[in-house]
Protein backbone atom coordinates (compact mmCIF):
# COMPACT_ATOMS: atom_id res chain seq x y z
CA UNK A 1 0.00 0.00 0.00
CA UNK A 2 0.94 3.39 -0.47
CA UNK A 3 0.74 6.29 1.44
CA UNK A 4 1.51 9.96 1.69
CA UNK A 5 3.83 11.38 3.94
CA UNK A 6 3.21 15.20 4.52
CA UNK A 7 6.55 17.42 5.23
CA UNK A 8 4.70 20.07 6.78
CA UNK A 9 3.76 20.86 10.49
CA UNK A 10 1.12 22.19 9.68
CA UNK A 11 -2.53 21.00 11.56
CA UNK A 12 -4.38 23.12 8.76
CA UNK A 13 -2.92 20.61 6.13
CA UNK A 14 -2.96 17.55 7.90
CA UNK A 15 -6.53 18.01 8.86
CA UNK A 16 -7.45 18.71 5.22
CA UNK A 17 -5.82 15.74 3.88
CA UNK A 18 -7.40 13.68 6.03
CA UNK A 19 -10.47 14.84 5.38
CA UNK A 20 -9.88 13.82 2.34
CA UNK A 21 -9.34 10.38 2.85
CA UNK A 22 -5.55 10.54 2.62
CA UNK A 23 -4.87 10.20 6.50
CA UNK A 24 -1.29 11.49 5.94
CA UNK A 25 1.68 10.64 7.72
CA UNK A 26 3.78 13.48 9.02
CA UNK A 27 7.49 14.33 9.44
CA UNK A 28 8.54 17.85 10.12
CA UNK A 29 11.79 19.41 7.95
CA UNK A 30 13.20 21.68 10.28
CA UNK A 31 14.51 23.74 7.20
CA UNK A 32 15.75 27.25 7.68
CA UNK A 33 13.25 28.57 5.87
CA UNK A 34 15.44 32.48 5.75
CA UNK A 35 18.86 30.55 4.60
CA UNK A 36 16.81 28.59 1.82
CA UNK A 37 15.58 31.93 0.72
CA UNK A 38 18.52 33.59 0.80
CA UNK A 39 19.96 30.75 -1.28
CA UNK A 40 18.01 30.83 -4.06
CA UNK A 41 17.89 34.67 -4.49
CA UNK A 42 22.24 34.43 -4.55
CA UNK A 43 21.48 31.47 -7.32
CA UNK A 44 18.44 33.05 -9.24
CA UNK A 45 17.88 36.38 -8.30
CA UNK A 46 14.35 38.27 -7.06
CA UNK A 47 12.04 35.30 -6.54
CA UNK A 48 7.79 35.81 -7.20
CA UNK A 49 6.51 35.25 -4.38
CA UNK A 50 4.66 32.29 -6.43
CA UNK A 51 8.66 30.57 -6.97
CA UNK A 52 9.15 31.29 -3.62
CA UNK A 53 7.12 28.97 -1.43
CA UNK A 54 7.85 26.50 -4.57
CA UNK A 55 11.46 26.83 -3.48
CA UNK A 56 10.45 26.31 0.34
CA UNK A 57 8.19 23.69 -0.16
CA UNK A 58 10.74 21.70 -2.20
CA UNK A 59 13.91 22.02 0.15
CA UNK A 60 11.10 21.07 3.28
CA UNK A 61 10.15 17.41 1.70
CA UNK A 62 14.00 17.25 -0.19
CA UNK A 63 15.18 17.61 3.26
CA UNK A 64 12.68 15.01 4.98
CA UNK A 65 13.12 12.47 2.09
CA UNK A 66 17.50 12.64 2.47
CA UNK A 67 16.84 11.66 6.51
CA UNK A 68 14.15 8.95 5.10
CA UNK A 69 17.18 7.71 3.08
CA UNK A 70 19.35 7.84 6.31
CA UNK A 71 16.53 5.65 8.14
CA UNK A 72 16.07 8.62 10.41
CA UNK A 73 12.34 9.06 9.60
CA UNK A 74 12.03 5.48 10.08
CA UNK A 75 9.93 6.05 14.07
CA UNK A 76 6.97 8.40 11.84
CA UNK A 77 4.05 8.01 14.06
CA UNK A 78 1.55 5.42 12.31
CA UNK A 79 4.25 3.61 9.82
CA UNK A 80 5.11 0.47 10.18
CA UNK A 81 7.51 0.55 7.14
CA UNK A 82 6.16 -1.79 5.17
CA UNK A 83 3.68 0.78 3.19
CA UNK A 84 5.40 2.69 0.21
CA UNK A 85 5.46 6.50 0.62
CA UNK A 86 5.48 9.47 -1.71
CA UNK A 87 6.34 12.90 0.25
CA UNK A 88 4.72 15.96 0.11
CA UNK A 89 6.12 19.49 0.69
CA UNK A 90 3.88 22.58 0.77
CA UNK A 91 4.88 26.16 1.94
CA UNK A 92 1.97 29.31 1.79
CA UNK A 93 2.75 32.87 1.97
CA UNK A 94 0.52 36.10 0.99
CA UNK A 95 1.18 38.46 -1.76
CA UNK A 96 -0.26 41.83 -1.22
CA UNK A 97 1.41 44.78 -3.72
CA UNK A 98 4.30 42.63 -4.66
CA UNK A 99 5.46 42.07 -1.26
CA UNK A 100 5.65 38.25 0.35
CA UNK A 101 4.34 37.86 3.48
CA UNK A 102 4.87 35.01 5.67
CA UNK A 103 4.28 34.35 9.01
CA UNK A 104 4.09 37.75 11.05
CA UNK A 105 7.37 38.28 13.53
CA UNK A 106 5.25 39.09 16.71
CA UNK A 107 1.80 40.25 17.66
CA UNK A 108 2.78 44.31 16.65
CA UNK A 109 3.75 43.18 13.01
CA UNK A 110 0.70 40.96 12.88
CA UNK A 111 -1.54 44.32 14.04
CA UNK A 112 0.43 46.30 11.10
CA UNK A 113 -0.42 43.77 8.01
CA UNK A 114 -3.79 43.62 9.16
CA UNK A 115 -4.04 47.15 9.04
CA UNK A 116 -2.86 47.35 5.57
CA UNK A 117 -4.69 44.29 4.43
CA UNK A 118 -8.33 44.87 5.57
CA UNK A 119 -10.51 45.93 2.86
CA UNK A 120 -8.45 44.77 0.57
CA UNK A 121 -7.14 41.78 -1.65
CA UNK A 122 -4.08 39.96 -1.80
CA UNK A 123 -2.89 36.56 -3.51
CA UNK A 124 -2.65 33.99 -1.00
CA UNK A 125 0.35 31.07 -3.09
CA UNK A 126 0.81 27.64 -1.73
CA UNK A 127 4.16 25.79 -3.38
CA UNK A 128 3.37 22.12 -3.81
CA UNK A 129 6.29 19.31 -4.51
CA UNK A 130 6.06 15.93 -4.55
CA UNK A 131 8.52 13.44 -4.29
CA UNK A 132 8.01 9.58 -5.12
CA UNK A 133 9.86 7.11 -2.58
CA UNK A 134 7.97 4.08 -4.04
CA UNK A 135 10.35 1.57 -5.08
CA UNK A 136 10.83 1.39 -9.03
CA UNK A 137 11.93 -1.21 -11.74
CA UNK A 138 11.06 -4.44 -10.92
CA UNK A 139 10.45 -3.70 -7.42
CA UNK A 140 7.73 -1.47 -8.04
CA UNK A 141 5.42 0.96 -9.87
CA UNK A 142 7.72 3.89 -8.51
CA UNK A 143 8.69 6.50 -11.10
CA UNK A 144 11.40 8.61 -9.06
CA UNK A 145 9.92 11.63 -10.13
CA UNK A 146 10.31 14.69 -8.15
CA UNK A 147 7.41 17.45 -9.10
CA UNK A 148 5.99 20.57 -8.17
CA UNK A 149 3.45 23.75 -8.99
CA UNK A 150 2.19 26.82 -7.20
CA UNK A 151 -1.36 27.04 -6.70
CA UNK A 152 -2.72 30.96 -6.63
CA UNK A 153 -5.70 32.07 -4.82
CA UNK A 154 -7.11 35.56 -4.89
CA UNK A 155 -8.60 36.59 -1.19
CA UNK A 156 -10.56 39.82 -0.40
CA UNK A 157 -10.56 41.07 2.83
CA UNK A 158 -13.26 42.29 4.74
CA UNK A 159 -12.65 46.08 5.97
CA UNK A 160 -12.05 45.49 10.03
CA UNK A 161 -12.25 47.61 12.79
CA UNK A 162 -9.50 48.76 15.23
CA UNK A 163 -10.97 46.84 17.63
CA UNK A 164 -11.66 43.93 15.56
CA UNK A 165 -7.85 44.02 14.49
CA UNK A 166 -6.96 43.98 18.06
CA UNK A 167 -9.14 41.02 19.34
CA UNK A 168 -8.09 38.91 16.20
CA UNK A 169 -4.35 39.24 16.89
CA UNK A 170 -4.36 38.62 21.04
CA UNK A 171 -6.46 35.01 20.19
CA UNK A 172 -2.47 34.47 18.97
CA UNK A 173 -4.22 32.60 15.93
CA UNK A 174 -2.62 35.10 13.08
CA UNK A 175 1.20 34.87 14.72
CA UNK A 176 0.47 31.20 13.37
CA UNK A 177 0.23 31.02 9.86
CA UNK A 178 1.41 32.40 6.69
CA UNK A 179 -0.49 35.80 6.02
CA UNK A 180 -1.83 36.65 9.69
CA UNK A 181 -4.79 35.09 8.55
CA UNK A 182 -7.02 31.88 8.19
CA UNK A 183 -10.23 30.85 6.57
CA UNK A 184 -11.14 27.93 8.02
CA UNK A 185 -10.51 29.09 11.89
CA UNK A 186 -10.87 32.50 13.59
CA UNK A 187 -10.04 34.69 10.78
CA UNK A 188 -12.81 33.02 8.58
CA UNK A 189 -15.41 35.87 9.29
CA UNK A 190 -12.51 38.11 8.13
CA UNK A 191 -12.30 36.92 4.54
CA UNK A 192 -15.53 38.21 2.60
CA UNK A 193 -14.73 36.06 -0.30
CA UNK A 194 -12.04 33.78 -2.32
CA UNK A 195 -11.57 33.28 -6.17
CA UNK A 196 -10.15 30.11 -6.75
CA UNK A 197 -9.26 26.89 -4.35
CA UNK A 198 -10.79 27.11 -1.18
CA UNK A 199 -8.22 24.28 0.52
CA UNK A 200 -5.36 26.46 -0.85
CA UNK A 201 -6.15 28.88 1.18
CA UNK A 202 -5.92 26.51 4.03
CA UNK A 203 -2.31 25.37 3.06
CA UNK A 204 -2.88 22.86 0.72
CA UNK A 205 -4.53 22.59 -3.03
CA UNK A 206 -6.39 19.55 -3.24
CA UNK A 207 -6.90 20.03 -6.96
CA UNK A 208 -3.29 20.38 -7.39
CA UNK A 209 -2.84 17.55 -5.98
CA UNK A 210 -4.20 15.64 -7.85
CA UNK A 211 -2.85 16.33 -10.91
CA UNK A 212 0.94 15.76 -9.27
CA UNK A 213 0.08 12.69 -8.34
CA UNK A 214 -1.66 11.73 -11.97
CA UNK A 215 2.13 12.66 -13.62
CA UNK A 216 3.40 9.85 -11.44
CA UNK A 217 1.12 7.30 -12.18
CA UNK A 218 -1.37 7.40 -8.68
CA UNK A 219 -5.03 8.62 -8.41
CA UNK A 220 -5.97 10.22 -5.22
CA UNK A 221 -8.04 7.06 -4.68
CA UNK A 222 -5.16 4.98 -4.62
CA UNK A 223 -4.52 6.84 -1.46
CA UNK A 224 -7.77 6.56 0.62
CA UNK A 225 -7.07 4.75 3.65
CA UNK A 226 -9.21 1.29 3.81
Amino acid sequence: MTRLLLASASPARRATLAAAGLDPLVAVSGVDEDAVLAAARERFGALEPADAVLVLAQAKVEAVARRLADDETLAVAGWDGDDDLVLLGCDSMLELDGEILGKPADADDAVTRWRAMRGRTGVLHTGHWLVDERPSGADGPGTGGTLGATASTVVHFADLSDDEVAAYVATGEPLAVAGAFTVDGLGGPFVERIEGDHHNVVGVSLPLLRELLGEIGLRVTDLWRR
